[in-house]
């Protein structure tokens, strides 16, 4: 008979010891606040409410598989970066969940219900980003690859974006069949107290795409698959005795 047993992060080593069930925290933060809520999408809605809600929907898959969560969601203030970290400091991972947008000069005007908004329908899909500057940047790599692993077996593409050799992006691949990007600057991930990546779950000024990521279906599967591949780089199978 086998078991999984949640596995606590050991942050200097990059590896995992195995402990008791429900004794690893994931803390989750939505990106952005109501107040400053980052990219805007191709119909006008700010990033941080697609953020909340998926934020929202990870934590109720990730209890489901048993592990503990620390949720946050600013809806009345906009906390520093740091901030964050320091929020999150004492859990064993750190997952910010954000939505994408693109570099400006991608941007055209359409018009939506009488409303000019701007949108590029040249990009759309995942991607993920660590910090080798990270505490634990081999852990950072492990959850993020998982997650990807996760998201590209449940259908849903990276996108290739984040590796263009432009102003502002050309950031290099740290795992490329699953997304996984290095940006080693990021302050969120480079001051967390534990291993931590960026979820950038789809590309908002994308018409098509944001129509998908405003399904609460998409949002399912999006979280399951998230919920899955944490899951699996927090857990291992260790023998059990008869009984």
């Amino acid at each position: 008979m086998r078991r999984l047993i949640a596995a606590a992060l050991v942050v200097a080593a990059g590896r995992f010891l195995t402990t008791d069930a429900g004794a690893v925290t994931i803390a989750i933060d939505a990106g952005h606040s109501a107040e400053n809520p980052g990219a805007t999408s191709a119909r006008g809605e700010g990033e941080f409410f697609f953020n909340s809600r998926l934020a929202s929907e990870v934590e109720r898959a990730l209890q489901a598989r048993a592990l503990d969560t620390r949720l946050n969601i600013y809806r009345d203030r906009s906390p520093s970066l740091t901030e964050r970290s320091e929020q999150a400091k004492g859990a064993d991972l750190l997952l910010s969940i954000h939505h994408d947008s693109v570099q400006p000069h991608y941007l055209v005007e359409w018009s939506h219900n009488g409303q000019s908004y701007r949108y590029s329908d040249s990009f759309r899909g995942f991607s993920l980003f660590i910090s080798r500057d990270n505490v634990d940047p081999a852990g950072s790599l492990r959850c993020a690859s998982a997650v990807g692993a996760e998201m590209v077996r449940a259908g849903f593409k990276p996108s290739r974006y984040h590796s263009e050799p432009i102003q502002g992006e050309g950031r290099p691949f740290a795992d490329e069949p699953n997304g996984v990007h290095y940006f080693d600057a990021l302050v969120v991930l480079r001051t967390a107290y534990s291993a931590a990546f960026l979820f950038e779950a789809g590309v908002i000024v994308n018409r098509a795409e944001e129509m998908l990521l405003s399904q609460e279906a998409t949002r399912k599967s999006i979280s399951q698959a998230v919920a899955g591949g944490i899951a699996s780089c927090l857990t291992v199978a260790v023998p059990q005795g008869p009984g």
